[in-house]
């Protein structure tokens, strides 16, 4: 018969190891575990595509300065693009709410007062989607599923409750930075340099250079073969896993 002695010191780190492999592959399959389970919940960053295909996204919370702008920009290039908006920015500028679904594009949730959400209770989160929702549903008669939160401020009682919702949270994997007045060549530049298949880009509408930068963008980007779409399009509706990246990626059948 066979004894095999083993030192505490072994033993400590066979453990660790073990629960190492183990917080990484629940990171790595969100929707394979219970709601009991201690994983952290993250929104989706990107998602894992074999084609070239990107969702320009644009946030709108202040201004309104240069919407039509982008609109005319989208349109002469027939890109499709999301725009995540603030309830309080739908009643102040509804005429321009009506005309980008009027172009095509997808209007989604960024809120309705634009509060760090971290900072609400389950209840009030539900209560700031919930007027958004209304609010857009009134000018475009379709009601938003996607919800990006302000500040890209999360935890786990946020993503958890807008899940709960029926609502999937996005945040994006390249950030033009656009908001920090970035010249329109560094804004360009930063998006060309961090795109890839599934990608999902991050802009703002009343941004000094975005409607400077984004024609070359486009061009760039059709250039590498890039199509575009919306992000309600993008994501995987079946079932899925999110990594540690926030990378969505389809379960395959099988």
């Amino acid at each position: 018969m066979k004894i095999f002695v083993f030192r505490r010191g072994l033993l400590t780190g066979l453990a660790c190891a073990a629960i190492a492999l183990g917080m990484v592959w629940l990171v790595s399959h969100p929707n394979a575990v219970g709601a009991a389970a201690t994983e952290r919940q993250l929104p989706i960053y990107c998602v894992q595509k074999e084609e070239k295909v990107v969702a320009l996204t644009f946030d709108a919370a202040w201004g309104n300065e240069d919407t039509q702008q982008l609109i005319d920009i989208l349109g002469e290039y027939d890109v499709p693009a999301t725009f995540f908006v603030v309830g309080d920015w739908v009643e102040k500028y509804p005429e321009s709410v009506k005309a980008l679904a009027d172009a095509g594009h997808s209007i989604q949730n960024h809120s309705d007062t634009h509060p760090y959400l971290t900072q609400c209770s389950a209840d009030q989160i539900i209560a700031e989607l919930e007027s958004c929702n209304d609010k857009i549903e009134d000018i475009t008669g379709v009601r938003p599923t996607l919800i990006r939160p302000p500040y890209g401020d999360y935890n786990d009682t946020v993503v958890t409750t807008i899940r709960s919702m029926g609502m999937e949270p996005i945040q994006w994997d390249v950030d033009s930075l656009d908001w920090k007045e970035l010249s329109a060549a560094e804004i360009t530049q930063r998006v060309l340099d961090g795109v890839g298949p599934g990608s999902i880009v991050l802009f703002h509408n009343a941004a000094i250079h975005t409607p400077e930068a984004l024609p070359g963008i486009i061009a760039s980007l059709k250039e590498q073969g890039y199509t575009f779409t919306t992000v309600a399009d993008l994501i995987c509706t079946g079932e899925y896993t999110i990594d540690h990246t926030g990378r969505q990626c389809p379960v395959k059948a099988g």
